[in-house]
């Protein structure tokens, strides 16, 4: 997996994961479960859905992701 996320993106998306993560404990929803998706692809700095439109937002080495996983 290449990296395809950026770090501003990636700051974003784990914030954003978080919050919705604690919305979902505070109001003990099942719902809270989909910031899982963010956390997870900002972690990884990689999101199927930017691959699949083409869009690379990875600041430098494009292998950056790669030694991330590894």
């Amino acid at each position: 997996m290449n990296c395809n996320v950026g770090k501003t993106e990636q700051a974003i998306r784990i914030t954003v994961g978080v919050a919705i993560v604690g919305w979902g404990l505070y109001a003990k929803s099942w719902w809270g479960l989909i910031g899982l998706a963010p956390i997870i692809t900002g972690v990884t700095r990689y999101c199927p859905a930017n691959a699949v439109l083409g869009i690379q937002n990875c600041d430098g080495n494009r292998e950056e992701g790669r030694r991330l996983l590894s």
